[in-house]
């Protein structure tokens, strides 16, 4: 608690008991303005903490929305990439099995003749 230094006129006027008083008076009066103040800081900060993180999480939704659009197209386009190598591999299959049959009749005409 601050100091109040109380002046020689003053105290032979008021007496130690009305010094005191008014020393203590003066220190409620601080201790009351500052929890006053400390009260409406601590409001407003919350006020504004909240509407800080209500500004994060809407951020954080717009870049989760935007992150799941552009996994959803790379998912898409890696399916459609997949697709199209399943349909390039069975196709080089079926050529593989009809090179394969031919050549298994080729041999059973050779060795049949």
């Amino acid at each position: 608690m601050p100091v109040v230094a109380v002046g020689r006129p003053l105290r032979e006027k008021l007496g130690d008991d009305g010094v005191d008083s008014l020393v203590q008076l003066i220190n409620q009066s601080q201790g009351e303005h500052k929890n006053d103040i400390l009260k409406m800081v601590e409001e407003k900060f919350e006020r504004r903490l909240s509407e800080e993180i209500g500004r994060v999480e809407k951020n954080l939704l717009v870049k989760i929305a935007e992150t799941k659009t552009e996994l959803m197209t790379i998912i898409l386009e890696l399916k459609a990439e997949q697709a199209k190598s399943k349909a390039e591999l069975i196709k080089w299959m079926f050529i593989f099995w009809v090179g394969q049959l031919g050549m298994m009749l080729g041999i059973l005409f050779a060795f049949f003749k």
